[in-house]
């Protein structure tokens, strides 16, 4: 049977739902027996065993897991370890922002010199304004 599971997740969901419909075309248990299945065992993710929240908690509050910027991350149970991964998280993330940052006065600063270049040459090369109302033909 597992053999037959493993097989069919490689056609991913769409296998499930397909294989789910004919069991429920040729003999309706079979489908809710399918069905049951795969909501029981994760595959459509949701369940027991989905990412998220599990009756009420949070499931990484409710099995030693916590969720960092890189996803979930598990407690190794070494306690040094994990306050050196989190203090090295933190210093990232922190670093990550400092670079955003001077990213964004870098653009700031380049949109800055191409709008002074804009103005003086505005300055220098006045728009040319139409002819005045007396050089117009008459009657227009």
């Amino acid at each position: 049977m597992h053999q037959m599971a493993m097989r069919i997740d490689d056609f991913g969901r769409p296998a499930w739902i397909a294989l789910m419909v004919i069991g429920f075309i040729v003999f309706w248990p079979v489908g809710l027996a399918i069905l049951a299945y795969i909501i029981w065992s994760g595959r459509m993710g949701c369940g027991r065993r989905h990412r998220g929240d599990w009756g009420g908690h949070r499931f990484g509050e409710k099995f030693g897991k916590w969720v960092g910027p890189a996803g979930p991350q598990y407690s190794t149970g070494n306690r040094a370890f994990d306050e050196y991964r989190a203090d090295t998280l933190r210093r990232l993330e922190d670093e990550a922002k400092d670079f955003q940052g001077f990213l964004d006065r870098l653009r700031m600063a380049k949109d800055k010199a191409e709008f002074d270049e804009f103005m003086n040459q505005r300055r220098n090369n006045p728009p040319q304004t139409e002819a005045p109302d007396g050089d117009k033909p008459a009657g227009i």
